[in-house]
């Protein structure tokens, strides 16, 4: 089977460029969601943990069981089944949700300032901290989510305004309601980035922890190192002669003699069949005919193969993005951590 390097100098690095932003390790929450962007949740959680890590975020409780091992706040950020627990707080993302929670639950409330996706529209706010606080539940923050911080608009901007006003107006209800004060925290990767001097509570970072943030050339970080490596191993050679074709469908004819081999990694693993008889390996190697559901053939003799170790540049011929690449590497794959 084919297998994930994971490279912890490299994931390491990354973090002291985080940390450098935030300030400070404690206000830096590491977001292991959708299995670690694909790195593997339990591997990244118990690096994360060994830098110093306190904090990370999540999309479901069966995620956070995991983090509650390593970590000693958890933000569940989707809708779960929810737990009484001095680890894991959740997600209130709307008002209806909120008698959804057993009574002394840690939660924390999110504010739609302009994503438009989930959170209380801003004019809930009052309404949202009155029923929080009927149902017996225990509001420890208020954060949000930018939809343009990795772009070179004024929207982040004006996002940051908004929730300016949030700010100033929950401390008040805190007050009014009884609540002790409150976490603020809207950075993501992109954002964090942005500010010339962060003063947020935490910064929720994922993409950039990972090394494969990608910035306009105005917005870039440098130094960043991507973590993660795809080997695959080979199946089998065999000598094509110039005129033979390879694959299903037969799409790609040899131009030439040469020694072709197949590799176990295919779109069932993770690779993306619209890059067929279109992708070189980060060692020149080239991909001949279609990508198979479990193996792809490479004019090449190795006995392992790097398929890809930047995911930025591997969504170049996926005709997608870095998140969706890391994402689509199937949790069976085998990862090792170097």
């Amino acid at each position: 089977m084919a297998y994930i390097i994971l490279n912890k100098k490299s994931f390491f690095n990354n973090l002291d460029i985080i940390a450098k932003a935030t300030k400070s390790i404690d206000k830096i929450a590491i977001v292991l969601k959708d299995n670690a962007y694909g790195h593997g949740l339990r591997e990244m959680a118990g690096m994360a943990k060994e830098y110093g890590i306190k904090k990370a975020v999540v999309f479901d409780d069966k995620e956070a069981l995991v983090a509650e091992e390593f970590f000693e706040y958890v933000l569940v950020l989707g809708a779960s089944k929810t737990r009484k627990t001095k680890i894991t707080r959740y997600t209130i993302n709307n008002l209806s949700c909120i008698s959804d929670f057993e009574k002394g639950t840690l939660v924390e409330l999110k504010v739609d300032t302009g994503m438009h996706r989930n959170g209380i529209i801003m004019n809930e706010l009052e309404e949202a901290f009155s029923k929080i606080k009927e149902a017996g539940l225990i509001l420890e923050g208020v954060f949000t989510h930018h939809r343009s911080a990795d772009e070179l608009s004024s929207e982040w901007f004006w996002q940051n305004k908004n929730f300016k006003k949030i700010k100033e107006k929950s401390k008040k209800l805190a007050k009014k309601f009884g609540f002790a004060p409150l976490r603020f925290h809207s950075a993501n990767s992109a954002s964090l980035f942005r500010y010339s001097d962060f003063d947020e509570d935490m910064a929720r970072v994922g993409i950039v922890a990972y090394g494969c943030m990608q910035l306009p050339d105005s917005l870039k970080v440098d130094g960043l190192k991507p973590v993660l490596s795809v080997y695959a191993n080979k199946n089998s050679s065999r000598q094509l002669k110039k005129g033979e074709r390879i694959g299903y469908g037969a799409t790609f004819e040899m131009s030439c003699d040469a020694l072709v081999s197949n590799y176990n990694f295919g779109y069932g693993d993770g690779f993306f069949r619209n890059c067929s008889n279109n992708y070189t390996a980060p060692n020149g190697e080239k991909l001949l005919g279609r990508i198979s559901m479990d193996s792809c053939s490479f004019i090449s003799d190795k006995e392992e193969l790097l398929i890809f170790d930047d995911a930025r540049v591997a969504s170049k011929y996926f005709n997608t993005f870095s998140y969706e690449v890391l994402t689509s590497l199937k949790a069976s794959l085998e990862r090792k951590i170097v």
